[in-house]
């Protein structure tokens, strides 16, 4: 019998995926203004990307924190990349349902 995961269990897992979604959509509107308007705004010039570097930095070093702090739920093995945007529908580690039956 498959198991799934209880309605508190699925909360924490898409309160996860939507603080994932939005930081997403922030980082990547942020990454295109930075990456356009770079030179105008001082933080790169031709030869020097110091600046644009450190904050491209700063974008990315949430994306990594938060796909290692994703855990299963049920049995709290990390997840890790194999979750990508959203969770993924089973955990490899103990094959729950990473969805509660309703959804």
């Amino acid at each position: 019998m498959a198991s799934y995961l209880t309605s508190e269990q699925n909360q924490r897992l898409r309160r996860w995926e939507a603080i994932n979604k939005a930081y997403f959509i922030f980082a990547f509107i942020t990454l295109i203004l930075l990456l356009v308007f770079s030179s105008q705004l001082g933080v790169s010039s031709g030869d020097n990307w110091g600046a644009l570097g450190v904050l491209l930095a700063l974008l990315v070093i949430p994306v990594i924190v938060l796909q290692w702090r994703l855990k299963c739920p049920a049995c709290g093995h990390p997840i890790g990349w194999q979750a990508k945007l959203m969770a993924p529908d089973q955990c490899r580690h103990c094959g729950v349902f990473l969805r509660s039956r309703g959804d």
